[in-house]
């Protein structure tokens, strides 16, 4: 029995028991060769990728970003020393200017002024103006119109403005040269 399972040329024959299959021929795949050409593309796709993520995140950080304090450093570096010189005559001429903000009913911000110079007489034949500036967004600032109510008394109007820090800044003129300024930073509630 032995002798049946085996050719005379050394060879296994197939078993009779189990039906007889073939086997599929599977291909092992040969690994693709790395080229100049691949690695120049792979090369040139990551830096577009890089270029264009740096051009979208810049595109956005600029077109969002409103808190610039000024438009021009070298504009302001030259304008410097005659603001220093203003506030100098400004110190001298020891006026008291007192604002007050409270808030009306509908969220408008009411602003009143009282300006006195350095012997407590109420600064006559003035102009004043007022802006309140966002300190994160430049792009929210509000310049109010005040009015004259009284000798040295000033009062305006903000509609709507929104709860939070404020930079006021009030400006008296005379004849249309600027004689007082002042910044304070606010809370509106």
């Amino acid at each position: 029995m032995a002798s049946d399972l085996f050719s005379d040329k050394g060879n296994i024959a197939p078993f009779s028991g189990a039906p007889h299959q073939e086997r599929a021929s599977t291909s092992v795949a040969q690994p693709r060769e790395l080229t100049g050409r691949m690695v120049f593309g792979l090369l040139v796709a990551f830096f577009a990728v890089i270029v264009g993520v740096n051009a979208f995140m810049a595109h956005e950080a600029l077109s969002t970003f409103g808190g610039v304090e000024t438009d021009s450093s070298y504009q302001a570096g030259q304008t410097f020393e005659r603001e220093v010189t203003r506030a100098k005559a400004q110190d001298a001429q020891h006026w008291q200017v007192d604002a007050t903000v409270t808030t009306a009913a509908g969220g408008a911000a009411v602003l009143n002024i009282v300006a006195r110079d350095a012997s407590g007489d109420a600064l006559a034949g003035m102009e004043a103006t007022a802006t309140f500036e966002r300190p994160t967004d430049r792009r929210l600032d509000r310049t109010i119109r005040v009015g004259e109510l009284a000798s040295g008394h000033f009062r305006g109007t903000a509609d709507n403005i929104a709860a939070g820090q404020w930079d006021l800044i009030i400006e008296l003129s005379r004849q249309g040269e600027r004689q007082f300024r002042s910044k304070s930073r606010i809370v509106l509630r």
